[in-house]
């Protein structure tokens, strides 16, 4: 038993000493963290009672604990790998939505050509959709009747040749039924320029407005 112990405790300082050799080059979490364990069983190892030493199976547990944990960073950093992959991929294929329209969920509108589009979402159908256009200030500067609509998204223009505000102009939707009013979600025509990642996630620069998250998007034109 004490062989064996002694057989551990020499390969255990050998390795620890190999670590320590190449401490002037990078090294894995993994790595760090086996050179830790070592040290440690190496600690204990030789403060161990010599009448009460560890017993194999001990070292066994021991041995098995580290080997899991080692696995598992090296699953850690597999997974890292595959998602830097997948978002550098992700970033590509979105290249090809480079001036293409996307919905986005806001009330502020993006002016192209002299009209700015967006669209609303009712949860039900509405016998009275109004859409008002504001100023950045709030003020009303025109009144788009959209009449009675089933519930889904349903879009529109608005001819913004003549506004000549600083800002983009927003809007408000009011739609009722008999007098009661339906749940709605404005979105926001606009235009994809350019596309990035952030935080390991696509992102998408548009026209009128910083960039936005690709999940933001709600549909692709």
């Amino acid at each position: 038993m004490l062989s064996a112990t002694s057989s551990l405790t020499s390969t255990a300082a050998a390795s620890s000493n190999t670590t320590a050799s190449g401490a002037s080059t990078a090294t894995s979490e993994a790595d760090v963290s086996q050179d830790r364990f070592l040290k440690l069983l190496v600690a204990q190892l030789n403060n161990q009672d010599p009448m009460n030493p560890m017993d194999n199976a001990q070292m066994t547990s021991q041995m098995a604990q580290i080997n899991t944990v080692t696995g598992i960073q090296q699953v850690n950093e597999t997974l890292k790998s595959m998602a830097q992959q997948f978002t550098s991929l992700q970033v590509l294929q979105g290249a090809s939505m480079v001036g293409h329209g996307v919905l986005v969920e806001s009330n502020t509108l993006t002016r192209s050509g002299g009209v700015a589009s967006g669209a609303v979402d009712l949860d039900g159908k509405a016998d009275s959709v109004k859409v008002e256009i504001l100023s950045p200030g709030g003020q009303l500067l025109d009144t788009l009747n959209l009449g009675a609509l089933a519930a889904g998204r349903h879009s529109f223009d608005w001819n913004a040749s003549s506004y000549q505000g600083s800002g983009e102009p927003s809007y408000k939707v009011t739609a009722t039924l008999g007098g009661q009013p339906i749940g709605t979600t404005a979105l926001a025509r606009d235009t994809v320029t350019s596309v990035g990642s952030d935080n390991g996630a696509m992102s998408l620069q548009l026209q009128g407005r910083s960039a936005v998250a690709y999940s933001s998007i709600k549909a692709i034109l």
